[in-house]
């Protein structure tokens, strides 16, 4: 059975800093490429970051640039958003989402684009 599982949400002051998780079974992690999503009440859903099938390309949108990574462990089959710095207009439920080889990362984290999506944790950036 496929799934993605997130994890690690939570409760921040401005400034702080979060590392979530995404957590895949069920499929051949390493032929996916797996993107970060957030969505914000009354927002449409964003690409955060995303990382493909290796590991060798990522793409990050503009306004967490310098602040948040992604990295994924293949052994692990785990996918970790490192958040730094973090800002109130952050908050927002974040979800993981995989898509198969090939897929151009910066075009999952920009239309966006997932095969198989997380139920997604909640963040909250707020003193």
């Amino acid at each position: 059975q496929l799934q993605l599982v997130e994890s690690g949400g939570g409760l921040v002051q401005p400034g702080g800093s979060l590392r979530i998780s995404c957590a895949v079974s069920g499929f051949t992690f390493d032929n996916y490429a797996i993107g970060w999503f957030r969505q914000a009440p009354g927002k449409e859903r964003e690409g955060v970051s995303c990382i493909s099938s290796r590991g060798a390309f990522t793409f990050y949108a503009d306004s967490v640039k310098g602040r948040f990574t992604i990295s994924r462990d293949n052994a692990k089959n785990t996918v970790y958003l490192q958040m730094n710095s973090l800002k109130p207009e952050d908050t927002g439920a974040y979800y993981c989402a995989a898509r198969g080889r090939g897929t151009v990362v910066s075009a999952m984290c920009t239309r966006p684009l997932g095969d198989y999506w997380g139920q997604g944790t909640q963040v909250t950036v707020s003193s």
